[in-house]
């Protein structure tokens, strides 16, 4: 069957991409080891250059708005905090593999990252009305940042069925998702669990970009953060901040979504001045590197 072929193709692809780098790989294992100290991950960072770069630079920014310069990389990491530290060089080296030159074909690149980042700003924002502690909103912040990778190889490998379905999903105001199961043959959430488990991101991670257009079938330990992730996208969608295709919301799964989390709409809308200010800060985590995309 074709669908069968496409899927196959995509696979394929995902599998072809580069795995994520030793230094974010050593990251990832010494900040999800309990016992890990800010000098044991100075120790990993300070052999990246360019990591090292980027953690100071975020330090110094105006995300953090402080009055004097750190130059000192340990004193960095401690105030970043590890998962700081870790969400920025996983968000950094995903979104760099990811936004090579040719990776967009039918989405917009500039407006695909900026509904991204939206969406990021938006998830960590409603974590902090959900009272999750502020050591874990950075995750929500990268959850919602890489929810909608799937769609990347979707519409690089199938260009001509990917204008498609973002036009019937246009002409029938329906889920993007759902098109794309219908004309390419796999949704971008299953491309994006793909390339979750590719680069062995965590179970958070691997359901926020599987589930986030069904958090009903996240596990329990993740629900909340995908239903968040799920309440942002609409938020992001609703308010037309940049674009990835899915231009018409469905109201009854808005409900759905914001009666799972215990809000209204009038709590969701009072986050609108805090998303705005923390959108332009939140470009610090889009340091891109064009480079060459893998042909299908």
């Amino acid at each position: 069957m074709e669908s069968d072929s496409q899927t196959d193709r995509i696979q394929q692809f995902i599998e072809r991409m580069p795995s994520l780098s030793t230094t974010v790989t050593k990251v990832l294992e010494v900040c999800n080891t309990p016992t890990t100290s800010p000098n044991d991950l100075n120790r990993v960072v300070a052999l990246d250059p360019v990591l090292t770069g980027q953690v100071l630079k975020l330090i110094n920014s105006a995300y953090y708005s402080l009055t004097n310069q750190i130059t000192s990389l340990t004193r960095a990491i401690i105030m970043l905090g590890l998962n700081t530290v870790k969400n920025l060089a996983l968000s950094t080296a995903v979104i760099g593999s990811m936004s090579k030159r040719g990776s967009f074909k039918s989405l917009p690149m500039d407006e695909f990252w900026a509904h991204s980042i939206c969406v990021g700003v938006t998830a960590k924002a409603l974590a902090g009305l959900l009272e999750v502690p502020a050591a874990e909103r950075e995750e929500y912040f990268v959850a919602g940042l890489l929810h909608d990778l799937g769609k990347i190889p979707l519409n690089n490998c199938f260009a001509a069925d990917y204008t498609q379905a973002l036009q019937l999903a246009d002409l029938e105001q329906s889920s993007l998702n759902t098109c794309e199961q219908l004309i390419v043959g796999i949704g971008h959430s299953e491309a994006g669990r793909l390339i979750g488990r590719k680069w062995s991101l965590n179970d958070p991670l691997v359901e926020a970009l599987s589930c986030h257009h069904s958090p009903e079938q996240a596990s329990s330990d993740n629900k909340q953060l995908v239903t968040t992730v799920a309440l942002a996208n609409i938020y992001a969608n609703i308010y037309e901040i940049g674009s990835a295709g899915d231009l018409f919301p469905d109201g009854v799964f808005l409900l759905n979504v914001m009666d799972m989390m215990g809000l209204t709409w009038k709590g969701l809308t009072s986050l609108n001045k805090t998303v705005k200010s923390e959108i332009s800060k939140a470009q610090i985590f889009l340091q891109v590197t064009q480079k060459e995309s893998y042909a299908c």
